[in-house]
């Protein structure tokens, strides 16, 4: 069966005639876009020059007299690599995709709809100080300065599916950084994943199969609830607009910090590499801001101005997702004489109720969604029709589901984004750090006098009544909101005794912390593989540290592969097998046999292992594993988080385990687990890589791609896609390499960005992304940096004007009007 995205784009081809362009219509489509590498503009909007400098990496190093002019310029350069990304961005996430790409898009505009981001984001402009306002006015003057010279020479995805861009605006932006915050929440999507397990195999079993949680919090169900219609469908939804914006599949990343005691510079040095789905072009856009007090580099999102992750001339820092819990869902009762009514303490409110006009490519009348809005937010499950609407409400096979999410109410990251820029001590971060609500991140600090720390950043609910870890009722009034975290009491270190810092998305509290943030954190596997080598060497070198970020050594494997070498070899292949794992070094390279071995022995033991519990059903079993709904976003919350379970019970061997398996010839007891395990194995390998198990390399069964929404067509993708590309590591690697349990060929999940900070001398900072800093695939930019990701090479991070004249590629000199 096709992908979503691919039907998506055989709809477009059928409209606009793809399959039968000419390679030299290719070629005329894709270079016309091209900007010229010098050039002189006038134009409406400034008010005094600007020069932008590009490097030999495709970095523009912006030069302004004024604040308006700096983001003015940032607006068009992000338009001129990325003006499709940006218009993508915003139709998904203001539910319009339908009206370029037809019906087979409406479900996810209706999600989006209900949603709400939009809604929401127009409220929050209104709220913005002045100065953001002023600035994202800017910002949205220089998108549109470059969308009215260039109307027809736009990019090559405007010229297939035959639309024009409408106008940037403000509103714009925030809708964008609504979107970043939602893909890197989901917290909603392990309570209907939790709920499914409740309902399917108990609340005793359910218990067992929660990792990391302690056991003596019991999993309760909340009176007047059961768990049954849950619509999985809203997980498809939000997992298709979860891989469109191309945040892809997990927010995890790894970041740490050393001071001048660890380093060999004297110095602080600081690292991050956020770990995010690969796509074509890349969600990053490298960028140099340079106007009075702001002299700021690292990478930045399209459509939104400033710097995310990066350094000036005073401090560096760099993100982690906090993983924390930020959204919960409501079952809502109805009014079953009245669907806009919904039952609070006893009495009927009315529902604030939204009329979404939804417009169809290809179909004559817009279609209607009305979105109902109760005291907890909207309700993401469609509305039942209005006529019958008490055998509606009887027989609906979902429960009406409202998401209060801190994202819907608040949205002040913008203002933090510019505060941090300009930063230039510890207070004056942490200022800033007031302001980074959505999402909540593990934010790492260095200065140029020494000081290292860490701040958990982000708005986090406190809750009257249990921790959100179900749907809960929404009728009772028991389970609401009360305040958030105060910014005081979040998680917070300067200067440690241990003098480094690392975040991993890990567990960064102990019980005696006095507030909930989540008990959902990934596995610590790569914060301990981290510290571990932090503390290897009294002193660390920005090489160490570049070896660190391309480690891929498998802390769980050292657990496991005992396990594996005592099982009785029955076959000379398996001896063999049990050599290779006796003599492997842990290292998940693309060329390890071991590697190979290990991991898909380990996938097939947590299936056999897991459904022992869960039952027969293969979908439920792989959603329990971290696998989504549906092929486009093949990963949920519950990714890697088994993996401490799985190695507990290993230890353990309790044959109890399987005493209620319903698994017909399943194994009853871990003896036979462990040998089925590794005789299908060996069967797999060897029928997918040959007898000649010297052959079964990691990189053959372990790939990666650079894809684009086009490129899912023939002949689009060997125009838009890039791959596929060997690759090592797995979820629990530093150098993650994640893939999904259903499909382990196939590697969803890297680091995205790459920066090593030296606060000794800033002109020796590196980075890297990739596919390239250029959306248009004829630019050599395209996919210039793909080597030196797969390599874990870096570029300079050139921030000297000398160096970057030294470096330079092309003048783009902007003068008023």
């Amino acid at each position: 069966m096709p992908s979503w995205w691919k039907r998506i784009a055989l709809a477009t081809a059928a409209v606009a005639g793809i399959t039968g362009l000419a390679g030299g219509t290719y070629y005329l489509l894709t270079r016309r876009p091209l900007s010229k590498n010098d050039e002189t503009l006038y134009l409406t909007g400034l008010h005094e020059q600007v020069e932008i400098i590009t490097d030999a990496y495709g970095v523009p190093h912006i030069y302004a007299n004024n604040e308006d002019d700096l983001y003015f310029a940032q607006g068009y350069v992000h338009a001129r690599e990325r003006l499709w990304q940006m218009e993508m961005n915003r139709r998904l996430i203001s539910g319009r995709l339908s009206e370029i790409v037809g019906s087979v898009a409406l479900e996810v505009d209706r999600f989006s709809r209900r949603l709400g981001m939009h809604r929401s984001a127009t409220a929050e402009l209104q709220r913005l100080p002045a100065h953001e306002q002023r600035v994202l006015e800017a910002y949205a003057r220089g998108v549109n300065v470059f969308i009215e010279r260039n109307s027809h020479r736009l990019p090559i995805e405007f010229t297939l599916l035959r639309i024009k861009p409408e106008p940037w605006q403000p509103v714009h932006t925030i809708q964008w950084a609504k979107l970043m915050a939602w893909n890197l929440g989901g917290n909603w999507e392990t309570e209907l994943i939790r709920a499914r397990l409740v309902a399917q195999v108990g609340v005793e079993r359910a218990m067992k199969l929660e990792a990391g949680y302690d056991p003596t919090h019991p999993l309760i169900i909340p009176p007047g609830v059961a768990y049954q219609g849950i619509n999985t469908g809203l997980l498809e939804q939000y997992q298709q607009i979860k891989q469109l914006s191309g945040f892809g599949m997990m927010g995890a990343s790894n970041n740490w910090v050393v001071d001048g005691t660890k380093s060999n510079t004297g110095a602080p040095i600081l690292c991050n590499d956020p770990h995010l789905g690969q796509a074509a072009p890349s969600i990053w856009f490298e960028c140099h801001l340079v106007s009075g007090d702001v002299d700021v580099v690292g990478v930045s999102f399209p459509g939104s101005p400033g710097i995310i992750i990066g350094h000036n001339q005073h401090i560096a820092w760099g993100v982690t997702n906090a993983i924390s819990d930020v959204e919960d869902l409501y079952i809502e009762k109805f009014n079953p004489d009245n669907p806009h009514q919904y039952e609070y303490q006893g009495t009927w409110e009315d529902a604030q109720i939204v009329r979404e006009e939804i417009v169809v490519k290809g179909v004559k009348e817009p279609v209607v969604e009305e979105v109902r809005i109760t005291r907890h937010g909207p309700i993401l499950t469609h509305m039942p029709p209005l006529t019958s609407a008490h055998q509606a409400s009887e027989n609906a096979p979902e429960l009406p589901l409202a998401i209060r999410w801190v994202g819907l109410d608040q949205c002040k990251i913008i203002s933090s984004i510019f505060k941090l820029n300009r930063a230039t001590n510890w207070e004056e971060f942490r200022t800033a750090m007031r302001d980074w609500d959505i999402p909540p991140q593990n934010v790492v600090y260095a200065d140029r006098n020494g000081n290292i720390g860490y701040i958990m950043a982000g708005a986090i609910p406190i809750r009257a009544h249990g921790q959100g870890l179900l749907p809960s009722p929404g009728w009772t009034g028991d389970y609401e909101w009360i305040g958030q975290i105060p910014f005081e009491e979040l998680p917070q270190i300067y200067n440690p005794e241990q003098h480094f810092i690392v975040t991993a998305n890990n567990r960064v509290i102990d019980d005696n912390y006095p507030h909930y943030i989540t008990h959902e954190w990934l596995n610590g596997y790569r914060a301990q593989r981290i510290r571990d080598l932090l503390t290897q060497k009294e002193h660390l070198s920005l090489a160490d540290m570049a070896t660190i970020q391309a480690d891929q050594y498998a802390l769980p494997a050292r657990a496991i592969v005992p396990h594996m070498l005592r099982i009785a070899a029955k076959t000379e292949l398996a001896s063999a097998a049990q050599r290779i794992l006796g003599e492997w070094d842990y290292v998940l390279s693309p060329e390890s046999v071991g590697a190979t071995l290990y991991t898909t022995f380990l996938r097939k033991l947590e299936y056999i292992v897991f459904s022992a519990v869960l039952g027969s059903d293969q979908t439920f079993i792989y959603n329990y594993l971290g696998v989504g709904d549906n092929i486009l976003a093949p990963q949920n919350g519950y990714a890697s988080r088994s993996k401490p379970l799985l190695i507990r019970l290993l230890n353990e061997q309790d044959d109890s385990w399987f005493a209620t398996s319903e698994i017909a010839n399943g194994p009853k007891n871990w003896h036979d687990a462990l040998e089925v395990t590794l005789q299908a194995t060996l069967e797999e390998l060897q029928e997918r890589l040959g007898n000649d198990i010297t052959r079964w390399e990691y990189g053959a069964v372990h790939k990666m791609s650079y894809n684009h929404p086009l490129g899912a067509i023939k002949p689009l993708d060997r125009l838009f896609n890039r791959g596929p590309f060997p690759v090592g590591g797995d979820i629990d690697t530093v150098n993650m390499g994640a893939s999904m349990a259903n499909a382990p060929e196939t590697v969803i999940t890297v680091p995205s960005f790459r920066q090593i900070v030296d606060l000794a001398n800033l002109r020796n900072s590196l980075s890297i992304h990739a596919p390239g800093q250029s959306g248009h695939p004829a630019s050599h930019h395209y996919d210039d940096f793909i080597p030196l990701w797969r390599a874990v090479k870096h570029h300079p991070m050139l921030f000297e004007r000398a160096a970057i004249e030294n470096n330079a590629e092309g003048m783009l000199l902007m003068y008023p009007n």
